[in-house]
Formats: C-alpha cells, sequence, structure tokens
C-alpha cells in the first residue's frame, strides 16, 4: 500500500515518523525540525490521506518498507508516538540494524487488569468498565480510522501490551515514558496511576534491553514537549 508521506529535510541519519492511533503526519510538523536527520513523516493505513486497508501488523510493516525504500532511507531510525512506538519496536525486531524510539507507546490504558500495580482487583475490573466505556464513545464519533480498523487495533494483543515484541528486540532502543495523566474523570486517576506503576515494575524484568526515559509530561508528550522530546531523541541517536 503507498502511505501518504511528507519529507521534511534535512541533515543527518535517515528518521521515520509514526504518530498514533487516529492521528496523522500533522502530529510531527512542529518537533520534525528540531530532529537531527532527515525526518519523513507517514500516514499510516487508513488514517490522514493515505488509503483504508486491513490492519495486519505485518502488512502495516510492508507499507513503510515500500515507503523507506521509496525515499531512499537506508536503515532509518524510527520514532512512533503511541500506536507509531509499538510499531516502532516491531520495525526494530524485524530490522536489528535500525535503532528505535517509542514514545508512550507500550501498552493500552485499557489493558489486561494485571498490568495496574497497587490497586484493589475489584476496583481495577470497575474502573477498566468505565474507562472502556469513554473509549467506546469516543470511536464513535470518528471516521479516521474507520471502525473495522480502530477495533482492530484495539483489541490487538500487541497493542494491548507490547512488552513482550520490546523485549525480542536486539536494536537500540528508547522507551520515552510519560509521567502525567492526560485528562480523565477524576475515579480513573489511580486507574491511570496504577497502569503506570505497572510499567515501572515490569519493564525492567521483561524489558531490560530497552533503554527508560521519563519525561515531565501526558501522553500528548509530543504536541505539549515538542523541544524536550526532539532533545531526549537527538541524544538517544548521537549515542
Amino acid at each position: 500500500m503507498k502511505l501518504a508521506a511528507h519529507d521534511h529535510g534535512g541533515d543527518g541519519p535517515p528518521i521515520l515518523l509514526l504518530h498514533g492511533l487516529g492521528g496523522d503526519m500533522s502530529a510531527w510538523e512542529t518537533l520534525a525540525p528540531q530532529v537531527n536527520g532527515r525526518c519523513v513523516a507517514v500516514d499510516l493505513r487508513g488514517h490522514g490521506k493515505s488509503p483504508d486497508g486491513p490492519w495486519e501488523w505485518e502488512a502495516v510493516l510492508d507499507d513503510l518498507e515500500s515507503t523507506v525504500v521509496r525515499f531512499g532511507l537506508k536503515d532509518p531510525v524510527v520514532v512512533g508516538h503511541s500506536l507509531g512506538g509499538v510499531l516502532a519496536g516491531m520495525w526494530a525486531r524485524r530490522h536489528p540494524e535500525c535503532p528505535a524510539v517509542s514514545l508512550d507507546g507500550h501498552r493500552s490504558a485499557a489493558t489486561d487488569p494485571a498490568h495496574y500495580a497497587g490497586l484493589a482487583p475489584d476496583q481495577v475490573e470497575a474502573d477498566l468498565a468505565k474507562l472502556n466505556e469513554i473509549f467506546t464513545a469516543q470511536a464513535a464519533m470518528i471516521t479516521r480510522p474507520n471502525a473495522s480498523i480502530t477495533s482492530a487495533v484495539r483489541t490487538a494483543p500487541e497493542f494491548l501490551d507490547a512488552l513482550p515484541v520490546f523485549a525480542e528486540v536486539t536494536a537500540p532502543f528508547l522507551l520515552v515514558l510519560a509521567t502525567k495523566n492526560l485528562p480523565v474523570p477524576p475515579d480513573l486517576i489511580a486507574l491511570m496511576d496504577a497502569h503506570r506503576a505497572g510499567l515501572r515494575r515490569d519493564l525492567p524484568r521483561i524489558c531490560p534491553n530497552v533503554r527508560v526515559h521519563e519525561i515531565d509530561a501526558t501522553h500528548g508528550m509530543v504536541y505539549e514537549q515538542a523541544a524536550e522530546v526532539a532533545a531526549i531523541v537527538n541524544a538517544f541517536i548521537a549515542s
């Protein structure tokens, strides 16, 4: 599948930028000029100006392969936000020669109850039901991506928990972890805190190969703190 893409130009190593679920390549307009390299941003299949197609991880990675060839990006650094961060890990697993960065792409906010730490199981179950109601209502209000893609992503094991994917990456891999919650109803704050606590508990055990950098930002770090995120990416690329 031929993806819509934008070449931001720039000198230095080739960098492929992957947006999150429901986003598009415009997410990188502020950040890309601050990254030390030639940045190419894409619209994933079913997003932005790219064509629709069934959401199958290997097919999505094949889309990116075609983009890399089209723009002559040899062994690119892949930087992804949210869903794009999961894909960055998958790309690095497929291409051990390519370093990758995941910007807060790790586990869905609504994941397995075992992934929440420090909260009573019955409270986790009740809060997850509320959170899933919110996500379902939000999904019904958008047209891109379509309902089929949104459902396929939200229920995919790799989206629910990408840590097993990350554990298989041998290339240099950086996970930038947000330390602040996005705005949620007050009664769900404890669930979000438990989600982050679960990540802090599990990352060293499951993914000792992954570097973790915590940033004082929410999941929207690409928009909120583009300069700081770019500096983190630049330091990783230079290391």
